[in-house]
């Protein structure tokens, strides 16, 4: 029995799709619906029906899922146990994040990665929506935010630090804020939907509604306009750093209250041992935000 093929019937039923089983094996549609038909043709019976929209597991489908499993989680562990961790770090790595996080955070960082694991390949995939990671074949998606009940494994890997920053000319002729409610009167910049920011207070959380007229539905056009003097803004310490110190922005602290950091979290698949291809990049990603820190 090809294990190749048992791994194309596994991520069938992961993703629903077996176009996002290939995508995740590195093999076209077309080659991965022919292994699946190998595997039902050496095992004599029929594991899933097929449509153009939809695979559905048959009652045999079903019952060879799990000894599917077994037999890859079998696989995995013995060539993590033959081999080093520099040697196991190897093959197509696909990380996805958010846009900014992803240029300024990871994109250095797997470029040190790679040169330590001669044989390890990268795809990093940005976009600021959710991504599906098991339809998308995604080995680990670095989120910064609290997460939701799921199926999936995630670790925690450090703080998203936050603050509050403006450019110098935007406080040309203002007086800059030092409360929270001194906000009020200020132009904030926002995201899409926002009508209101969260600080951690003397006594608790302290909600300060906020005005201003603009927002974006992404981090990377609320940091330009606040470059232009538009208004306040909310970033994380690790994307206003270099224009802090080029003086192009200045972070602003209130007597009152401070921006909760946010968690960051390395999610993927639940598996029996985690690939070494995933741990070392979880644990470089460690090593970089206790840096940052």
């Amino acid at each position: 029995m090809d294990l190749t093929d048992v791994a194309i019937f596994v991520a069938a039923v992961e993703a629903a799709s077996l176009a996002a089983a290939g995508r995740r094996l590195g093999v076209a549609p077309l080659i991965a619906s022919r292994r699946l038909a190998s595997l039902e043709a050496q095992l004599g019976v029929r594991l899933m029906h097929r449509s153009t929209r939809a695979l559905a597991l048959t009652p045999e489908g079903e019952a060879f899922l799990p000894h599917a499993q077994a037999l890859l989680q079998a696989r995995d562990e013995g060539f993590a146990a033959l081999a080093s961790d520099d040697a196991s770090a190897s093959g197509l790595l696909r990380i996805t994040s958010s846009g900014p996080f992803g240029r300024r955070i990871l994109t250095p960082m797997v470029g040190d990665l790679l040169a330590v694991h001669p044989k390890l390949k990268v795809e990093l995939l940005l976009n600021d929506a959710l991504v599906d990671i098991v339809a998308q074949g995604v080995d680990v998606a670095v989120r910064i935010a609290p997460l939701r009940d799921s199926s999936l494994l995630a670790r925690r890997v450090g703080s998203n630090l936050r603050g509050l920053y403006a450019s110098p000319s935007y406080f040309q002729g203002r007086t800059p804020p030092t409360t929270v409610a001194d906000l009020a009167a200020h132009e904030c910049l926002a995201y899409h939907g926002e009508t209101a920011w969260t600080f951690d207070g003397r006594h608790g959380a302290v909600r300060q509604p906020i005005q201003g007229r603009f927002t974006a539905t992404g981090m990377e056009a609320v940091r330009e306009a606040c470059l232009q003097g538009l208004g306040l803004a909310r970033l994380a310490h690790w994307d206003a750093a270099e224009d802090v110190a080029a003086c192009k922005l200045i972070e602003v602290r209130l007597i009152d209250g401070a921006l909760a950091p946010t968690p960051i979290w390395a999610v993927s698949a639940r598996t029996r041992s985690t690939p070494a291809k995933v741990r070392v990049f979880v644990e470089a990603l460690q090593v970089r935000l206790r840096s940052l820190a």
